[in-house]
């Protein structure tokens, strides 16, 4: 890995896809049967999510997998790597398969259950450590006080910070509370230094099963 990283600090599987040639149903069959599934059978990989986009963006699907980073390196995982042909196909005709991994650095508040919605913003900065403290010092103490914000969790890879918003709707971005947390004199200073910023919006779609 890039990064200097604990191995054994908790990090996130993120993966963006776009089916593009490979039919809708085919596509969740293969993703809900045989892929993601096969990822929870590795040690330190302790659930997934799929969600699908509601923000008229593409790629349409994410899937999130919590993990111990670690796991990336086990002979488990490796296995997978090496594709059997009806994947290699599928993944050959995708039009997107977006794989990132990021260390988690932090979270406020509590979250049971997979969110209904996810609210992810990743952000390149010319001042990562300065944007990474306005996370944890004042905007995610403030989204926790937004009714229906369930949680934020921030991860690093590299240059970026990826935030990771677990919502039960869009109609928090209606808030008072959520208006004062996008309105302060110091997140206008730190989005000076944001020289890249990807906001999207996802809905829960299912949760990745162990299939015996």
């Amino acid at each position: 890995m890039k990064d200097a990283w604990d191995a054994h600090c908790h990090g996130l599987l993120y993966v963006l896809s776009e089916p593009g040639a490979v039919p809708l149903a085919e596509f969740h069959d293969w993703y809900d049967r045989d892929h993601a599934p096969a990822r929870l059978t590795v040690p330190g990989i302790r659930g997934g999510d799929r969600y699908r986009a509601i923000d008229g963006v593409v790629p349409t699907w994410l899937a999130v997998y919590p993990l111990t980073l670690s796991a990336l390196d086990t002979v488990q995982y490796l296995a997978l790597r090496r594709r059997t042909a009806r994947e290699r196909r599928i993944v050959d005709s995708l039009a997107v398969l977006d794989r990132r991994v990021y260390a988690q650095v932090s979270a406020v508040a509590m979250s049971a259950g997979p969110a209904p919605y996810l609210l992810t913003v990743v952000q390149r900065s010319t001042d990562l450590p300065e944007l990474a403290a306005w996370y944890r010092e004042e905007h995610a103490p403030l989204l926790a006080e937004v009714p229906g914000w369930r949680r934020t969790s921030w991860y690093r890879a590299g240059s970026e910070l990826l935030a990771v918003h677990e919502l039960d709707g869009p109609a928090v971005f209606s808030s008072p509370a959520y208006r004062l947390a996008v309105t302060t004199p110091r997140r206008e200073a730190v989005r000076r230094t944001v020289t890249a910023r990807e906001r999207r919006l996802f809905i829960h779609h299912r949760t990745v099963e162990h299939l015996g």
